[in-house]
């Protein structure tokens, strides 16, 4: 069981700062709980859960396939996803200042049409996110093992799906509240500039991997 505990640990605390890095995700789902209702908030966090998971069991199969068949590919995916990280990172503290942009929807607030729509919108922003790809790709190069267990895939796609859907639940709880609303814009240089910070060591870390192995 260590076996199976260890690397979904690892998994589950990378794809927690994953999820909570800025980017269209958090975007996405700030706009609509601003600008839309609560319940709609909370749809496009539904719809980011369960594209979180269709993502995690195709690059759960593609990757892990990749890796036995090619194992250098192992490597050049830290390096690439390091990379890359440490990129996204600069980029989040670069732009801390910037404003979050609030849209008002002409459609009339918490209607069944309009949560169906931020359902959709929020799995199609997850699944086609490239950051998202690269996270993902980089988070399962490092912690998972070359041969995995089969109780260890069916856990990932299950904590992939909490984390996603109960991270970006939050942000549409608090962001469709006045107070919280403005504690997040007055702080979101510092908050953002945090999370920038996060990335770049996410990133570091797994260079640090690729040169050591």
């Amino acid at each position: 069981m260590s076996g199976i505990t260890v690397p979904l640990l690892g998994i589950a605390g990378a794809m927690i700062v994953g999820a909570m890095s800025p980017g269209p995700s958090f975007v996405m789902v700030a706009r609509t709980a601003v600008s839309s209702s609560r319940g709609d908030g909370l749809a496009a966090a539904l719809g980011m859960g369960v594209g979180g998971v269709v993502f995690a069991i195709a690059a759960l199969v593609g990757l892990q396939a990749a890796l036995l068949a090619v194992p250098a590919l192992y490597l050049a995916v830290k390096l690439l996803g390091g990379a890359y990280l440490v990129y996204l990172g600069i980029r989040i503290w670069r732009g801390a200042r910037e404003p979050l942009a609030a849209v008002q929807d002409e459609r009339p607030a918490g209607s069944p049409g309009n949560a169906q729509r931020a359902f959709l919108v929020g799995m199609g922003t997850q699944i086609s996110n490239p950051k998202t790809a690269v996270v993902y790709a980089s988070i399962f190069a490092a912690f998972l093992p070359r041969e995995v267990p089969l109780a260890l895939a069916l856990a990932v796609p299950a904590v992939i799906f909490c984390i996603e859907t109960g991270w970006y639940a939050i942000v549409a709880l608090a962001l469709s509240s006045a107070a919280p609303r403005s504690a997040y814009l007055r702080y979101k240089a510092w908050i953002d500039r945090a999370a920038g910070g996060v990335m770049v060591l996410l990133g570091l870390k797994l260079l640090s991997g690729v040169r050591s192995g």
